[in-house]
């Protein structure tokens, strides 16, 4: 019954957000400004492969000019197939992170928000732009490749008759999820002086279920075109929540504590 608790609890966390935002309808329109630019300017970059695609698959396979007719339209024909669903895939895995680095501070106006209400604004740790843009960049794009790489790994699980057809799903929403609750949380670890990526791992595993109930939903809705807009500033909202819940009381220069064990 715990285990239920955590995960509906979790879910909970991303309706409490969407709450918290809709009490600001100005800044719910802000919040969900950076997934609609996201989201078109993924459309304008897929409608532009898709109308370029036959010269780019050309370009990309000059080696190719001097074969039999049927082996170069078999391989060019592949590639054809194959490059708009990997640009579909990169843009699903990148679009929280692209979100995220174009709303930066809408989303932090939003964190804000939800810290007030909730009960104060912790002190952010100094930290200088320069090394706040590298550390960001860098967390940014380990993310997207581990995204990448566990996407393309369930793809071809997947492929496994059986077995992988069911595996498959499941350990693509998990990861995905989970992934996607680092990203949510950035900025409320950030604030309590917890800046790398270990510090927030070892904070959501002590509390996995109520991570996973907050995020494979949250995955979910994120990946349905423009239904992300709607769904974007509450995810935000969620993910400052989420953390006061994984570390709760004030900002300290001491060591932080460790998290709760999860039964």
């Amino acid at each position: 019954m715990r285990s239920l608790r955590e995960v509906f609890g979790g879910f909970g966390v991303l309706l409490r957000g969407l709450g918290i935002v809709l009490r600001k309808p100005r800044l719910f329109l802000l919040g969900a400004l950076p997934a609609l630019i996201t989201s078109l300017l993924f459309l304008a970059a897929f409608v532009a492969l898709l109308l370029n695609l036959l010269e780019l698959v050309a370009w990309v396979t000059p080696f190719a000019e001097g074969w039999k007719g049927v082996w170069r339209e078999l391989l060019r024909g592949a590639l054809a197939v194959v490059l708009p669903a990997s640009a579909i895939l990169v843009m699903v895995v990148a679009f929280t992170t692209v979100t995220l680095a174009l709303g930066s501070p809408i989303y932090d106006k939003i964190d804000e928000l939800v810290e007030e209400e909730l009960g104060g604004v912790p002190e952010a740790p100094h930290e200088s732009f320069p090394a706040s843009v590298v550390r960001s960049a860098r967390q940014s794009v380990t993310i997207v490749v581990v995204s990448l790489v566990v996407t393309v790994s369930a793809f071809l699980l997947g492929l496994v008759p059986f077995v992988g057809w069911m595996v498959g799903p499941v350990l693509t929403a998990l990861m995905g999820g989970w992934l996607l609750g680092f990203e949510l949380t950035t900025n409320a670890f950030d604030r309590r002086g917890l800046l790398r990526i270990r510090d927030r791992h070892r904070f959501m595993a002590g509390r996995k279920l109520r991570v996973l109930g907050f995020a494979v939903p949250t995955y979910f809705l994120l990946a349905v075109p423009f239904v992300a807009v709607v769904v974007f500033p509450a995810a935000a909202a969620g993910g400052t929540i989420l953390t006061r819940e994984l570390c709760p009381g004030p900002p300290s220069t001491e060591p932080p504590p460790q998290p709760p064990s999860q039964v």
